[in-house]
């Protein structure tokens, strides 16, 4: 074999799953097909929970901003704006991120911890056995010829138009383009910011400060028929539908790089197929709204790494895998209701003004504003983790959710939730120093961390609601509760973590 697995795509999405797979001791390649990054951004942040992932696993401060980063507590649904802060712990996401700089800092340490990237490496084809084989086997494109690649597992991480997804016939099923929208960094211009995006009677026009003389806009005219791939767009187009929704002419200024995007809406009909998986967009593809399209990406990596690393390192069995589909297919197919919602709402002109009225009413309701904003922020997500009875009357309201960054003291000290993730463990908090559950977790030494820790009486009330010891698994979702020893634990900790050591 030449690694363990081999990623296809040097996007956020591959270069998180790549450091999660190093975290976790596989060996893995990650192809890209070009020579080196575009450098250009068609994000520009992420999410409240993709922030949570990437503290997870101490990776803030590489930003540049330290320990936190410029978030803001209104967001919006549809482009109808409200305070997120109604969902305790909640804002609108990280703001003003180039998504160039995001994969700079996960290449640097996915690298860092021995992961190899190999680009201008273009996938020509996969090998049939992948579903019934040991391996997974592609051919490659490269400056020097065509050479073939084995692993046991191989990942397409290559985006919407994903060639690994097509070579494995995974089907792409959803709705075809009905408009095309713009989206450009230009210069030379002196734009008001429009943050959250100002709908017009001809369309919807966003615009926001990147660094000194440059704006991102996002322009989505009302009418712009859908385009091809295979078509490109010009600065002059883009003038030209920003003064027809706005009035404004930039046709004076210049643009560093313009595209166009869609609303296309599909999602792949399996995550998994025998020894080939999907994430990032080559698992799904929706109309842009809020960041959510990156961060899901990166969500999809910190789910499936540590399950993929335990797999092929031995530590756990192939069923292990099978929860990636079933916790992650679900999430993907909530994004794309939540996007083509927004789409409704944000793009429909005069005729969704009164669906735009209704949501604004609605909005000024707390338990409203918390569901919204637990939607698009990703905070709401929750697994079933345990085998169908995760939202049975009676589970922990913890179970499958992730557990929040709550500072603890440990017996190193002041510590955090997260900061005990930072290794790409599970971790086992014991919050009344019973000495059962380090015994209990004794056989899963190396694969789980026990932690004995003391919480504040009101996050011990309000947050671990009654748990003496929570199982936190590497993703920062929590596996198992327990309020009364180590009843249940072993089962929960050979599901997720293998079965245990002999001896």
């Amino acid at each position: 074999m030449d690694a363990d697995v081999i990623v296809v795509g040097a996007g956020p999405t591959g270069l998180m799953l790549a450091g999660e797979l190093r975290l976790g001791g596989a060996d893995v390649i990650v192809l890209d097909k070009l020579a080196e990054p575009t450098g250009q951004s068609r994000g520009l942040g992420f999410t409240a929970r993709a922030m949570e992932v990437f503290d997870q696993r101490g990776l803030l401060p590489r930003f540049g901003q330290g320990e936190t980063l410029e978030t803001s507590p209104v967001g919006h649904f549809g482009g109808v704006q409200f305070d997120f802060t109604s969902l305790e712990g909640a804002h609108f996401g990280a703001r003003g991120i180039p998504q160039s700089q995001t994969e700079a800092v996960l290449a640097g340490w996915a690298t860092g911890l021995g992961a190899e990237i190999r680009r201008g490496c273009e996938v020509l084809s996969v090998a049939d056995g992948f579903l019934d084989g040991d391996h997974a086997e592609v051919t490659v494109g490269t400056a020097s010829g065509v050479r073939r690649l084995r692993a046991r597992y191989l990942v397409g991480c290559d985006g919407g138009k994903s060639t690994v997804r097509k070579l494995a016939g995974i089907g792409f099923p959803g709705t075809e383009a009905t408009r095309a929208m713009f989206l450009a960094d230009v210069t030379g211009l002196d734009l008001k910011p429009r943050y959250l995006g100002e709908t017009l009677p001809n369309g919807m026009v966003m615009a926001a400060p990147l660094k000194e003389g440059v704006h991102r806009i996002i322009v989505c005219p009302h009418g712009a028929a859908a385009r091809s791939a295979d078509e490109s767009v010009t600065f002059e187009e883009v003038a030209k539908a920003w003064e027809h929704i706005t009035g404004e002419d930039i046709s004076g200024g210049g643009a560093e790089w313009v595209s166009f995007f869609s609303d296309a809406t599909r999602q792949a009909a399996e995550y998994r197929r025998g020894r080939v998986l999907l994430a990032g967009d080559a698992a799904h593809i929706h109309l842009p709204a809020g960041g959510q399209g990156l961060s899901t990406g990166v969500q999809d990596a910190a789910n499936l790494g540590w399950k993929l690393a335990a797999v092929v390192t031995g530590r756990a069995g192939e069923d292990l895998l099978d929860t990636y589909h079933a916790e992650r297919h679900p999430v993907g197919r909530r994004l794309l209701m939540n996007t083509r919602a927004q789409g409704m709402v944000f793009l429909g002109g005069d005729p969704a003004e009164p669906l735009r009225r209704v949501i604004t009413e609605l909005t000024g309701y707390d338990t409203v504003r918390r569901h919204l904003a637990g939607i698009v922020s990703h905070l709401d997500i929750r697994y079933d983790v345990t085998d169908g009875a995760g939202d049975e009357e009676g589970a922990h309201p913890l179970l499958g959710r992730r557990l929040a960054k709550l500072p603890l003291t440990g017996p190193d000290g002041e510590s955090d939730t997260f900061r005990l993730l930072h290794a790409g463990r599970g971790v086992l908090l014991d919050l009344v120093g019973d000495p059962g559950l380090r015994a209990a977790a004794a056989a899963w030494a190396g694969r789980v961390d026990v932690m004995t820790v003391t919480v504040s009486p009101a996050d011990r009330g309000a947050v671990f609601a009654g748990a003496e010891a929570v199982l936190v698994r590497p993703d920062g979702h929590v596996a198992w509760t327990g309020t009364a020893g180590a009843t249940g634990l072993g089962t929960a900790l050979t599901h997720w973590f293998g079965a245990p050591a002999e001896g």
